[in-house]
């Protein structure tokens, strides 16, 4: 197995404040809100939750509310033998919005490239969307009608039509 990989990411996300994107990511119905999918899982230390319909599972290691969140993180994807990773995402307010800085370690070498580009496309865009839409509709707080809930994980990408491994 080839050593593990470390994704680091960082996005803005305009027109929310970290407490606001604190709550969209560990709140179920936010966070279901904002992906369109299925989420579970109280906002607790030590609670288990999961996002895509059970395709993400993690367990909150540490929360320090508007600030920082720490998770033991997979997907049904990781070999059966592979640890769970390790997802430490950071908010800090800046002008505008919030600054969101993801460090995601431990993961699978063969998987981290879709990992790095699931990021953007399930989390970042869908959460600058999210809080555009907020905007639009003046100051209501973080609340709209979620999107209709997808069925599963994410559409298929390069690592679930990957062709066996010649011998």
């Amino acid at each position: 197995m080839a050593k593990p990989k470390t994704i680091r990411q960082t996005v803005t996300i305009k027109g929310a404040t970290p407490a606001q994107v604190y709550r969209a990511y560990v709140t179920a119905k936010e966070h279901a809100a904002f992906t369109g999918a299925p989420a579970r899982g109280p906002a607790r230390e030590g609670a288990k939750v999961s996002a895509f319909g059970g395709y993400i599972t993690a367990h909150h290691l540490e929360l320090d509310p508007d600030r920082r969140i720490v998770q033991a993180w997979r997907t049904t994807d990781f070999p059966a033998d592979a640890p769970d990773s390790l997802f430490d995402l950071t908010l800090t307010a800046v002008p505008g919005g919030t600054k969101v800085a993801l460090v995601h370690s431990d993961l699978p070498a063969e998987q981290a490239a879709d990992y790095a580009s699931g990021w953007k496309e399930y989390y970042w865009l869908p959460l600058q969307k999210h809080f555009a839409a907020l905007a639009g509709q003046g100051a209501k707080g973080a609340t709209r009608t979620p999107a209709p809930a997808a069925k599963g994980r994410p559409k298929a990408t390069a690592r679930t039509r990957r062709k066996p491994a010649a011998k």
